[in-house]
């Protein structure tokens, strides 16, 4: 199958190099991508790996999105940018994405969910449950209802026991996508945090989604974090234990298996740039 990387609008979040290691100490606001991914089908058809934000979210930003994250990470509103245009471009319709798979449901993730009205939205049943709840005030900031207008076609599996991906879990099949792509539980940034698989055939890529957040996380020797980046990533765990221990794993998988499985975040604009071959 052929891939196409997509950054599906930028975030600019406040603390400029606290948040992403790389700005300048003058900048007040960082630089984040939202890592998609396109899949061509062999089978025919597109199936897009989390939609970023979308063309809904460009035109209303309120009330989609709440006012805190808004203020927090202050997207670039860019409709040239979402999903459904980048996928447009490539000369596509959105009647072509048949498969919408999803890292998880926070906002900047599942915002262009809309702008794919006939694709079956597949996501790990822990995720939906919890963002449906609205338990706590975080919960509600950033699980939007507003962007959901899919949930008569969202597809729910539970994590698979049994047959093992490198020593992860793995839930699949997948209803009506090929045995190449799988769901990877990966508990912590939420209860149902997934990485998504696919195989290339002489390879793996693996979607880690928030799992962590910038490349340096997964350093073998003194992996790090920049401190602002940390401090989101702790305000916004679900399981801050289960996480670090899925890093941990992750950079175990790369160190034994680094020749066989590519392995990049939902955020990092450096891993974007290596894989799509552009800036971000």
């Amino acid at each position: 199958m052929k891939v196409h990387h997509l950054n599906c609008i930028s975030t600019c979040p406040a603390g400029g190099r606290l948040m992403d290691g790389r700005s300048s100490w003058l900048a007040t606001r960082g630089r984040l991508c939202c890592h998609c991914v396109l899949l061509e089908l062999d089978s025919g058809g597109l199936a897009l790996l989390d939609t970023g934000l979308g063309l809904q979210d460009v035109a209303h930003p309120r009330p989609r999105l709440s006012a805190f994250f808004l203020a927090l990470v202050k997207p670039e509103w860019k409709a040239a940018m979402t999903a459904r245009r980048q996928i447009e471009a490539l000369g596509f319709s959105a009647a072509d994405v048949r498969h919408i798979i999803l890292t998880h449901l926070d906002f900047d993730h599942a915002g262009g969910l809309d702008d794919f009205p006939q694709a079956t939205v597949h996501m790990m049943r822990a995720e939906a449950d919890v963002a449906q709840r609205q338990g706590t005030w975080m919960d509600r900031q950033r699980f939007r209802p507003q962007q959901w207008s899919s949930r008569e076609r969202w597809q729910a599996y539970d994590e698979a026991a049994g047959e093992s991906w490198y020593g992860f879990k793995r839930a699949r099949p997948l209803a009506g996508l090929p045995a190449e792509i799988a769901m990877i539980p990966l508990r912590g940034h939420t209860v149902g945090h997934a990485g998504i698989a696919v195989n290339r055939g002489a390879s793996w890529m693996l979607l880690a989604g928030d799992a962590y957040f910038h490349a340096n996380e997964m350093a073998l020797d003194r992996p790090s974090c920049p401190i602002g980046l940390r401090m989101y990533q702790h305000m916004l765990d679900h399981d801050r234990a289960a996480r670090l221990g899925n890093q941990r794993r992750l950079r175990e998988l790369i160190r034994t298996k680094g020749g066989e499985v590519d392995v990049f975040s939902g955020h990092d604009t450096e891993e974007f740039q290596r894989l799509a071959g552009r800036p971000a």
